[in-house]
């Protein structure tokens, strides 16, 4: 790969997180380097999507520190994880069925548009100088994952995996210097998980994109990810790179089943 993995640009620090006496995740620690792939991975419940939705401010915990960009944060909103650079895509596909792929992709800009209801509903200057220019960054996202010939097509009629694919389009459009990705690759078959992939490496390697990733399947995990941080029940077993990770006996016993 031609990038170059930088400095931490994520560090958190003794993140616990409770839902009433239900403890989510314990003590939690690891950091996150620009351009890497940084994986997380662990059984079902063992608390991953929840770190997710710790560093972009859907859950704050109730100890810990989270810091980014050399900025702690006590309290971190979606929006505001939005405008710094942090875009998410979700474990259950949360796109509008009933509107088109560059429609859909263009919900991404929201925050980069900075003129108001007013300018839109009017097409004033300003508002219409914004629409040109979003337009020409999406039709750009759209080249890039390959998706030309299903622009125009109602998301709800294409198969899964374009649907997933349209999903990351939604992210990337936001132009973001960190991608949360929960499962990206769930409920794929093989072909759509190798495109998957390709995406992936290509939007790390050539946006420079930093990005961390949820996913259950280990070959994809070892293949393309830099450093791999392991959960169980809400707490690390393991951080590393994947071969310290592969061959760690508690993450062995944990998650990849004696057998292996």
């Amino acid at each position: 790969m031609s990038r170059t993995i930088g400095d931490v640009i994520l560090d958190l620090q003794n993140i616990s997180l409770r839902f009433g006496g239900v403890k989510a995740l314990t003590d939690i620690s690891f950091d996150v380097r620009e351009h890497e792939i940084r994986a997380i991975i662990g059984p079902n419940g063992a608390g991953k999507s929840s770190m997710l939705n710790v560093i972009n401010g859907v859950y704050h915990p109730q100890e810990g520190a989270i810091i980014f960009r050399g900025e702690e944060r006590k309290k971190m909103e979606p929006h505001r994880a939005a405008t710094q650079g942090i875009a998410r895509t979700f474990q259950n596909i949360a796109l509008f069925k009933g509107m088109t792929v560059l429609d859909n992709i263009m919900t991404g800009r929201l925050t980069r548009m900075k003129a108001n209801f007013l300018e839109h509903a009017l097409w004033l200057g300003r508002a219409k100088r914004e629409e040109l220019e979003h337009r020409k960054k999406v039709e750009e996202v759209i080249d890039f994952l390959e998706i030309q010939h299903i622009r125009k097509t109602p998301v709800s009629r294409l198969p899964y995996g374009l649907q997933k694919r349209v999903e990351l389009g939604r992210a990337l459009a936001a132009e973001p210097s960190m991608l949360l990705l929960d499962e990206p690759m769930a409920g794929m078959n093989v072909e759509e998980k190798q495109d998957m992939c390709r995406f992936i490496l290509d939007v790390n390697d050539q946006l420079g994109t930093t990005i961390v990733l949820i996913e259950h399947d280990m070959g994809v995990v070892m293949d393309i990810s830099d450093r791999v941080v392991v959960l169980d029940y809400g707490k690390k077993i393991g951080d590393g790179v994947p071969d310290e990770v592969k061959n760690n006996p508690e993450v062995i016993k944990a998650y990849l089943g004696a057998g292996h």
